[in-house]
């Protein structure tokens, strides 16, 4: 796996792909689950999350095990770990993964999640996410509908508050719990902005620097 450190701010982020036949096998599985309205009702998640979309429902949890897609997680961020601060977890534990299907005009509003460690990534991604209503919009001075944007302190001399991520195909992000994100309204495009995240549980003693 090729692992990228992004510290553009405060937290670290980790970047990395999804592999390519991971990538296919849970695209497949999305588009099954699609099709069987009593399954993907059993397993909605929209009242738990705080976007604004058209759909947003949990991965089963044989099948994270099964696809590879625990294992893919867990492998990633214990060399993360090991990485940025010389430790080794002993503990993974997923709390949840879910998939958001995005479309024109729809938007997830800044938040950040539970757990100790989380992560988003893209499944599909439009050819355009739209362009700014004022075209003569400088990049840096406002965010691109369907980046996904982290958040972190204040604007200051020599110090971003924002870091803005623009989607790619298999691209996928780590990051700690407590990081805002949010993503921005895309238009002038009727195809679907597919992402997939998830919370996850590390070593108590790891996560917790105060101790």
């Amino acid at each position: 796996m090729q692992l990228q450190t992004l510290k553009p701010f405060g937290p670290t982020i980790l970047k990395t792909k999804i592999p390519e036949k991971l990538l296919h096998d849970i695209n497949n599985y999305v588009e099954e689950l699609i099709s069987n309205k009593k399954k993907i009702d059993d397993l909605d998640f929209g009242n738990n999350l705080a976007g604004d979309v058209t759909q947003e429902f949990l991965l089963d949890s044989n099948f994270i095990k099964e696809v590879g897609w625990l294992d893919f997680l867990g492998k990633c961020v214990y060399e993360w770990i090991k990485k940025d601060l010389n430790k080794e977890i002993k503990k993974f534990k997923v709390l949840s993964s879910w998939v958001v299907r995005q479309y024109q005009n729809e938007y997830n509003p800044v938040h950040w999640h539970n757990g100790h460690i989380s992560g988003a990534g893209f499944l599909k991604v439009p050819k355009n996410l739209g362009d700014f209503s004022q075209k003569d919009k400088k990049s840096g001075r406002a965010y691109k509908g369907g980046n996904l944007n982290f958040i972190h302190g204040s604007k200051m001399f020599l110090s971003e508050s924002v870091i803005s991520v623009k989607p790619e195909v298999g691209d996928f992000y780590f990051f700690p719990n407590y990081l805002m994100h949010t993503v921005y309204p895309f238009k002038e495009t009727h195809e679907e902005r597919r992402s997939i995240s998830f919370n996850a549980e590390i070593d108590q003693n790891i996560y917790d620097v105060y101790t």
